[in-house]
């Protein structure tokens, strides 16, 4: 109706008296229906602008910082057969308490008085030793009073030889000047012949000195030769009796140092969780597991693993809220202020090789600001965590997720930026 008269049917007449009227009216449930569900998209616009702190999830669980408090494995050294077990699965051991007594399985070892033997062995050796030390000193002073009394007779053959040569040249002398008073016919043929026979005589023993003073090295040297050989014989002799002795000292402390491996020992403090053999017989080859052990630490932490993708945005320090297995919690990732029942840690080792395929792992402490950790919790409960990032508004994360993009990031981490050394006045001169 366009409404050109004065008369408005509608303010003169009730609509309730007709059907027709009464059905084009809005119902009042559809007014509140719309005003509500307005209400509702103003809220939901509004709430697209509200702060959203970004995160980057990952699972993992629940581990110690220091490799050596986390739980380890006691292998045997030695094979052997488990003769008994001193401990039960759960017990608290102190570090050098007996977890097993293993027995021998070897032949070699069979005897129980092997020990005993080998130190038998060991004195005689180091006795015979001992004498060939002696014998080799012994010979060392034969050959030195060999060489003495070869120099003393060297001596004295030089000094005979010089007498004989003296004699010779005045006995040869005497018999020129007699020679020629016998040819003159001054002195007699007998007077002559007693000379002539002395000159001989003075020839031969100063020829015989002079053989002697060459028989005599020849004499000792050989003498010398036999005793530095019968040396070096004992000498050889010493040293082999040195390499036996060795190798029986060895032997022996290998037998000492394994007759300690039949008694496993704990390496340090802490509870066996698990026997990985069992029963009284069996027998374990070098290298098997006995059992594991826990270390008794409050050293503890959380290895997280995350995808490759996120590992650029995480550094050490970052915050992290961690949800536990086995304790309630009610967690909202974009907002961990009003969350319940989470606790707090702290990035600190992000490794530089991937741990799986596609994953990286990293090390969650507790936040000393935060919250402590359950005492309760034990080493290999399963956790979820969720690595906190910058603030952006609901509308920005809602658009990230939906196109499958990274965790934005508008600087670099600080302790992943590169260190700028200062220059030195020399460098910069």
């Amino acid at each position: 109706m366009l409404n050109l008269s004065s008369h408005q049917v509608d303010k003169n007449t009730s609509q309730d008296r007709f059907y027709s009227l009464r059905s084009l009216q809005t119902p009042r449930a559809g007014k509140l229906l719309a005003k509500i569900l307005l209400g509702l998209i103003i809220i939901a616009i509004a709430a697209l602008f509200l702060p959203w702190q970004q995160n980057i999830r990952g699972k993992g669980s629940v581990t110690a910082l220091a490799p050596g408090n986390r739980p380890q494995t006691i292998e045997t050294t030695i094979a052997g057969r488990i003769s008994s077990w001193k401990i039960r699965e759960g017990q608290y051991v102190d570090k050098g308490d007996t977890i097993a007594i293993l027995s021998e399985v070897k032949e070699k070892y069979f005897d129980p008085k092997m020990l005993q033997r080998l130190r038998e062995i060991i004195q005689s050796k180091e006795s015979s030793l001992n004498s060939k030390r002696e014998k080799s000193l012994s010979l060392q002073r034969q050959i030195k009073a060999l060489q003495d009394a070869l120099q003393s007779k060297l001596d004295q053959s030089k000094a005979k030889l010089e007498a004989e040569r003296v004699r010779f040249a005045n006995a040869k002398n005497q018999y020129e000047r007699n020679k020629k008073l016998f040819e003159a016919g001054n002195i007699p043929l007998t007077k002559f012949q007693d000379i002539e026979y002395k000159y001989q005589g003075s020839e031969a023993d100063f020829i015989n000195a002079e053989i002697e003073i060459e028989r005599v090295p020849a004499e000792y040297l050989d003498k010398i030769n036999k005793a530095e050989s019968d040396w070096n014989n004992t000498l050889a002799e010493q040293f082999d009796t040195e390499a036996e002795l060795t190798k029986q000292r060895n032997e022996l402390a290998n037998m000492e140092i394994r007759g300690q491996q039949y008694f496993i020992l704990a390496p340090q403090n802490g509870f066996v969780i698990k026997a990985s053999q069992g029963g009284i017989g069996e027998t374990i080859k070098e290298g098997d597991a006995l059992c594991t052990i826990l270390p008794r630490s409050d050293d503890i932490a959380v290895e997280m693993y995350i995808e490759a993708m996120d590992v650029p945005l995480i550094s050490r320090g970052r915050k992290v809220r961690i949800e536990f297995d086995g304790f309630p919690a009610l967690q909202f990732s974009g907002w961990p202020s009003v969350s319940v029942g989470s606790f707090g840690g702290v990035v600190e080792v992000i490794d530089y090789a991937s741990s799986k395929a596609g994953q990286f792992r990293i090390l969650v402490v507790p936040d000393k600001a935060d919250e402590k950790w359950p005492k309760q919790l034990r080493v290999g409960s399963g956790t979820k965590g969720w690595v906190m990032l910058n603030d952006v508004p609901i509308w920005w994360e809602l658009w990230r997720q939906l196109n499958g993009f990274p965790v934005s990031l508008y600087q670099e981490p600080e302790s992943d930026k590169p260190v700028k050394k200062s220059k030195t006045k020399s460098e910069e001169k």
